[in-house]
């Protein structure tokens, strides 16, 4: 018996790395082919390998905007004292590096696009002013900025090799199964006390620095958290960020929350107050909304306490449905 739980647990080991060396290796590349089926896995290259590369110092800037925005335009910011005080990699883990940690893997290969949110085509430098207005609450910066220069430079680099018009997997936010019931946030905050308050404290104001500039853990609302705007207000974003990547320190391929508490403790926190973004001219062809976004009118019968909380399903049925008689007209 003992001979074989050794043999079981070996096996698990070597899965585990396995999976590591897979999935979770940023040494030195782009993406890499799973030699067992179609796949290419995103990693992000290294820093190490910008030596070489002429434009290291503006990608580096970018690099430290990205990490430190708050340091430059936070409240305390050395450039402007326009942002709520959050960093861009507060939602893009490792300044966008991190596999299904919200990265930037597919912002070069992507953009420009037509995006249903705006109606519009939009180049990198209009999305990354959005996240400003949205995420960090704040206002925009100047396309022709050095600031913005010099993100965007760190966004290409870090989305080389990746075909024009692809997605990597690995890229963005892994969404989670849906629930056969709407999430609940009194569940949720049972989550919050015992998973996140120990970084995000009891109030959900997070940990500032001892330098006034950064916060070490972000505030997930009130008036220095992001806006209902962002798209982390939206269910399905934030419980796949924090099922992939939260409580700090997890990673995708060893979860700590179960699918449930991941949607349970979105609908707690996103219950919370916080700042409010004007979204009258957003989707201006309402069809196009996603199903969770909590903010009407739809083009669907449901109501809007539904496309906040779901369930979602009914709704993803009803749109896979009307889309498919749709199309056959």
């Amino acid at each position: 018996m003992n001979r074989i739980i050794l043999i079981i647990v070996g096996l698990i080991t070597v899965s585990l790395l396995w999976l590591s060396l897979n999935y979770l290796d940023s040494r030195d590349g782009n993406v890499t082919q799973n030699q067992n089926t179609d796949t290419a896995y995103w990693y992000a290259p290294h820093v190490s390998a910008l030596d070489s590369n002429l434009n290291k110092q503006l990608i580096l800037k970018g690099r430290d905007i990205i990490m430190h925005t708050s340091a430059y335009f936070g409240p305390n910011g050395s450039i402007s004292q326009t942002t709520n005080g959050l960093n861009c990699q507060n939602c893009h883990l490792e300044a966008g590096t991190v596999m299904w940690g919200n990265n930037y893997s597919a912002v070069a290969s992507t953009y420009p696009k037509k995006r249903a949110r705006s109606g519009q085509m939009e180049d990198i430098p209009k999305r990354i002013n959005d996240c400003f207005e949205r995420s960090l609450n704040g206002k925009t910066l100047n396309p022709d900025s050095d600031e913005m220069q010099a993100i965007v430079a760190n966004m290409n680099w870090i989305g080389q090799g990746i075909p024009k018009g692809k997605k990597p997997t690995g890229a963005g936010i892994k969404k989670p199964e849906f629930l056969e019931r709407a999430a609940d946030p009194i569940h949720g905050e049972q989550v919050y006390s015992e998973k996140c308050m120990s970084c995000h404290m009891a109030d959900g104001q997070g940990v500032l620095k001892a330098d006034n500039k950064e916060y070490q853990y972000p505030p997930l609302w009130g008036e220095h958290s992001y806006n209902t705007g962002a798209g982390l207000y939206r269910m399905s974003n934030f419980a796949g960020y924090v099922k992939a990547n939260m409580p700090f320190g997890t990673s995708f391929a060893f979860p700590v929350l179960s699918d449930e508490e991941a949607w349970d403790v979105a609908a707690y926190v996103n219950s919370r107050p916080r700042p409010e973004k004007d979204l009258s001219n957003d989707w201006p062809d309402i069809s196009k909304k996603p199903i969770d976004h909590p903010f009407g009118p739809y083009a669907d019968p449901f109501p809007e306490s539904q496309h906040k909380y779901g369930p979602y399903k009914p709704i993803d049925d009803w749109k896979k449905s009307h889309n498919n008689q749709t199309a056959l007209k």
